[in-house]
């Protein structure tokens, strides 16, 4: 359900439970060393809602040596989303530690539910890897650049691979692949998405074979030798239909498999 104020500017930001001043502003554009996770909310409801909090607390410990509590998080959610008027709506929570602050500062904003297409898409791979992957975080230039030049290239998004043409995750996106029998997750450093732990989840909860393991452009390991692939991030999932000039067919019945686990994911109350 969406009953935005027309009062209220999208996007809506918070930090701390307040709304946006132009000193909190300066936060992120000032000290832009961070991190964050980004959502769907659907009538105050996420999927993976734990996996989203522990994402939060995991990075926060590594960068700042503090930790964030859930609680708090989602107490800072519920008010963001009260303050834009929305019960659906796509949120991001960036965690930030301004100089001489002893306390994360938690930036939240709401913006309009965003679904991702259904239409298979196109991947321009590009040689970069993200420092320390692992970690979510704001300000991705490299991501940033090579999607804007993949999307000039006629593509729909960029596909990062490290050294030796190694397939590590979407500029977006984590990526998939089906070779008949099972799923292949590129056995590489990337970050591990929220959407692709819940498919791998459904996946083990299904008894069908989940795995990780080198995908290169080319080679025997080569993504020429699957029969499909996927992208998949916190918007939804969408089948590929090529990798440069390697084309795949569209597995309806993949697809579908992969949508009915997601959509059976239970929803967790903000």
């Amino acid at each position: 359900m969406t009953t935005h104020r027309p009062d209220t500017p999208l996007p809506h930001i918070e930090f701390d439970g307040h709304p946006a001043t132009e000193e909190d502003l300066r936060i992120p554009v000032l000290y832009g060393y961070g991190h964050f996770t980004a959502m769907q909310v659907r009538d105050g409801r996420v999927r993976g809602l734990g996996l989203h909090l522990a994402r939060l607390d995991a990075a926060n410990r590594e960068l700042f040596d503090l930790p964030v509590d859930g609680d708090r998080v989602r107490e800072l959610i519920r008010h963001a989303l009260d303050g834009a008027g929305l019960r659906d709506a796509s949120v991001r929570v960036n965690g930030y530690l301004p100089p001489g602050a002893t306390r994360t500062t938690l930036m939240v904003t709401v913006r309009e539910p965003a679904v991702m297409s259904v239409e298979a898409r196109s991947l321009m791979s590009v040689p970069y890897v993200r420092t320390v992957p692992h970690i979510k975080r704001p300000g991705e230039f490299g991501q940033t650049h090579y999607g804007s030049r993949a999307g000039r290239a006629g593509f729909d998004e960029a596909l990062l691979t490290a050294p030796g043409g190694v397939v590590t995750e979407g500029a977006i996106t984590n990526i998939g692949f089906w070779d008949g029998s099972s799923v292949v997750w590129p056995g590489a450093p990337a970050l591990a998405g929220i959407t692709m732990t819940l498919l791998e989840q459904g996946l083990e909860r299904a008894g069908l074979p989940s795995v990780r393991r080198p995908v290169t452009l080319e080679g025997p390991d080569g993504v020429g030798r699957y029969r499909a692939a996927f992208v998949c991030n916190s918007q939804g999932i969408a089948p590929v239909r090529r990798i440069d000039r390697t084309a795949f067919a569209v597995d309806e019945k993949l697809m579908g498999k992969l949508g009915a686990m997601y959509d059976d994911t239970p929803e967790d109350a903000v």
